[in-house]
């Protein structure tokens, strides 16, 4: 936390803001524009955390992935290895010749090696290896040895290769590459998200405050109203009616007051939990006086959205691992050939260590597996068609993505067109409003209207006054939602974007 409280103090001071605190009890008070409040959510927010870590095991996921690339080295032991048991052990017999015979066989086994291996772009593998073996037998147990021997092989190379398989890296190198630029852009994607949410809580937290100005105003001029009803009862002026609808809308208004205290009260909670702040800071917000002027084209839009969106992406890296389940069916079906391939040197000796690997002789080995499905009962042909179908279904999937997408962008880019008049209106609305209570007030208290016709302004003057809020959170939550679906920001003109080798760091 303290971290969080360093960078936020630092933002306000180069934002100018001011950050109020007691050394006594560590409280902070903050006054945050939206801008304010959109850095710190995609700062140090939960959900902006969560983000982060998901594309941090995307990022680990990717490397894992290049790593199958490069050379790995390994060592092997075994430390030891004792065997007591019965066992068949192959002999020969001058009148039965080989036989196998079932003799006690009490033995240890030590055992390293070490291995450099590749993997190839073919799918197969070349190693380059070294082992050495210690092989020891007792008679009857372990405490009684009879012979012991070292077997060395101080180089071989292997090579392994399948034939008519399916070649694993050639599909990872089209399909991973593209997942992890999906990761990418469903970071920036979800970081939208995190604005959209911010939006979200400013906006409620903006209304709460509307709301709590409109409430204590209405008490306040329900107070004045309510003891000029009295007066004019009084003197008989106006009936009774009119006196107790007047004593009604002061009662009203007491309750709205309490009620829109508690609910300023919430919506400030809700956003200070959101930002991570605790309940030692208070959060005060400066409402936005106005919105930028943006004009989008759906042309623009659409194609940027159709490059940058992470969804779109997926598809195609779905409809790629379709084609490779359909590869790995036809190859599990048909015929297949394994090659191995081992030469090096070798030798044994039961004298000492450094013979072992004198004069070495030659190893060589070669080794071809075939496989030929002869009778299946049609289980590989359905192992096909299920995975063609599965691509016909991402296919059909994919096409109506890319239908529904062009027409979700093209009402989002014409919403945002209408979004500046609207507000335009709205903050008219707002002034007319207020300018008509002003007249009924000054109306009423010289007894030109009465108390019904008050009553309408103050309820079109509230509900412009709410309207010009909803206005501004309705111009940007829909501006977020197009910059979330194209990735690009209409305002500064240029893509989203982020330091990705900081963010693993």
């Amino acid at each position: 936390m303290k971290k969080y409280l360093f960078i936020l103090t630092a933002l306000l001071l180069c934002a100018g803001l001011p950050a109020v605190g007691t050394s006594q009890d560590a409280k902070f008070e903050y006054r945050l524009t939206l801008d304010d409040v959109l850095a710190l959510a995609q700062d140090q927010s939960l959900d902006a955390v969560r983000t982060r870590n998901t594309f941090l095991a995307s990022y680990w996921q990717y490397r894992a992935y290049k790593a199958n690339y490069l050379p790995s080295l390994s060592l092997t032991a075994t430390l030891p290895d004792f065997t007591k048991q019965i066992r068949g052990i192959q002999d020969i017999d001058s009148v039965q010749g080989a036989v196998v015979r079932y003799l006690p066989d009490f033995s240890s086994r030590l055992a390293g090696g070490l291995s450099l291996r590749q993997n190839l772009p073919t799918g197969g593998n070349v190693s380059l290896s070294s082992e050495l073996v210690r092989y020891d037998r007792f008679q009857g147990n372990f405490a009684n040895p009879v012979s012991g021997e070292f077997y060395a092989s101080p180089i071989y190379i292997n090579f392994a290769q399948s034939f008519f398989g399916v070649n694993g890296f050639k599909w990872d190198k089209k399909i991973e590459p593209l997942r992890f630029e999906e990761a990418k852009r469903l970071y920036l994607q979800q970081m939208e998200r995190v604005s959209l949410n911010a939006i979200q809580f400013f906006f409620d937290y903006a209304g709460a405050i509307q709301n709590l100005a409109i409430a204590e105003f209405n008490y306040a001029n329900n107070d004045t109203l309510y003891k000029i009803a009295k007066g004019r009862f009084n003197i008989g002026t106006i009936g009774e009616n009119d006196l107790l609808q007047s004593e009604l809308n002061y009662m009203d208004a007491s309750s709205a007051l309490n009620e829109a205290q508690i609910g300023k009260e919430a919506a400030q909670n809700r956003l200070r939990s959101f930002l991570g702040f605790n309940e030692l800071t208070s959060v005060e917000i400066i409402i936005p006086a106005g919105v930028p002027h943006v004009a989008l084209n759906v042309g623009k839009v659409l194609a940027l959205a159709k490059k940058q969106n992470p969804d779109l992406l997926a598809y195609q890296r779905q409809l790629l691992e379709s084609d490779k389940q359909i590869a790995e069916a036809r190859s599990a079906a048909g015929f297949q050939a394994d090659l191995n391939v081992t030469f090096g040197l070798n030798q044994t000796s039961s004298a000492s260590l450094q013979d072992a690997y004198n004069d070495p002789n030659d190893m060589e080995t070669v080794n071809i597996r075939l496989s030929v499905p002869l009778l299946d009962w049609g289980r590989g042909r359905g192992r096909i068609k299920m995975a063609r179908s599965t691509r016909d279904v991402v296919k059909n999937q994919m096409e109506q993505a890319y239908a529904d997408f062009e027409q979700d962008v093209e009402l989002k880019v014409r919403q945002f067109n209408m979004q500046d008049a609207q507000f335009a209106i709205a903050a008219k609305s707002d002034t007319i409003a207020q300018k008509r209570y002003d007249v009924s007030k000054r109306r009423f208290l010289i007894d030109k209207i009465t108390i019904t016709e008050m009553n309408n302004a103050q309820i079109d003057r509230d509900r412009s006054q709410q309207n010009y809020i909803n206005a501004l959170r309705n111009y940007w939550n829909i501006y977020y939602t197009i910059r979330q679906l194209s990735l690009y920001d209409y305002i500064l003109d240029k893509p989203l974007e982020t330091d990705f080798d900081f963010l693993v760091k």
